[in-house]
């Protein structure tokens, strides 16, 4: 995280003498309200403190900004991991407003996807999918929200490899009780989003302490998982909001797990019609149809 991301509200306080009258009335309401300011166009923000949107434009530009996105991502990155929830649920209902919730959400979300397929680096794609095929045993941690992504991707792994790993969080002791045996050779996907879990960035330190491939899936490169890992895959997600979006994480979750199916086909459908002819022989169909009825 750049100094500029951490410092933004120092700066801020610091030229407010230097501010014109209306560069004033947006410094109060950006230290006053950050959480809001930092999801509000320029001209939401213009029109909230009564000046034009160009004043606001000029504003991010004599903080140092090449442009108003640039200081509302720098005012994203510094509170991505402060908000509290009743932050989350009061933005949320700002950005929300009078529109129809069901075309926002899903809007939205539609970003998040176009982002990530975007923004996404594909050697470090390529990277995460060779340290996985290779390794001698594959971690997966989530906690919180994203344990149901751990979870997923603990299901379709365990089709396709016999050394997984799928950690439990009830403790934070527990944790690195399934880490103990943790190697070189291995290798621990962690899996977080705002506000991150301080279990999964210690998990994750602690594997990358005793030379295993840490692989993070998350959603910034200032995010604390991305620190602590080898490789870094990055999924946007919405925080504004006490419900985490995991559409777009979901969504290369999916990726990562064809990808890693296509490189190991023969066994898939090896596995697959082994699995079709046990299905079979102990009446599983049969069962499914009668439970049905």
């Amino acid at each position: 995280m750049s100094s500029m991301t951490r410092d933004i509200l120092s700066v801020i306080q610091n030229s407010m003498p230097t501010f014109s009258k209306g560069q004033r009335l947006i410094a109060r309401f950006i230290l006053e309200s950050y959480d809001k300011a930092a999801f509000m166009t320029a001209s939401k923000l213009g029109k909230t403190v009564n000046v034009s949107e160009s004043t606001v434009v000029r504003f991010a530009a004599e903080l140092g900004y090449d442009g108003y996105p640039s200081m509302q991502k720098a005012l994203q990155e510094m509170i991505r991991n402060k908000l509290t929830s009743i932050q989350r649920i009061e933005v949320a209902n700002d950005r929300i407003g009078n529109q129809d919730i069901l075309s926002m959400v899903m809007q939205s979300d539609i970003e998040k996807i176009r982002m990530t397929l975007e923004e996404t680096d594909r050697a470090s794609f390529r990277q995460a999918v060779d340290a996985i095929l290779s390794a001698h045993r594959i971690y997966i941690l989530g906690v919180r929200s994203a344990a149901a992504l751990a979870d997923f991707l603990g299901f379709y792994f365990n089709l396709i490899f016999d050394n997984i790993v799928l950690v439990h969080t009830t403790s934070a002791s527990e944790i690195f009780e399934q880490l103990l045996r943790v190697g070189p050779e291995d290798v621990v996907i962690g899996i977080s989003f705002p506000r991150y879990s301080s279990r999964t960035v210690k998990a994750m330190r602690f594997a990358k302490d005793r030379g295993a491939n840490v692989i993070a899936l998350t959603d910034s490169e200032a995010s604390p998982l991305a620190e602590a890992a080898t490789e870094t895959l990055l999924a946007k997600s919405d925080m504004a909001s006490f419900v985490d979006s995991l559409v777009a994480p979901l969504s290369l979750v999916n990726a990562l797990i064809v990808a890693v199916g296509r490189r190991r086909n023969e066994d898939v459908e090896q596995i697959f019609a082994d699995l079709e002819q046990i299905w079979s022989e102990y009446g599983v169909y049969e069962q499914v149809e009668e439970e049905n009825h």
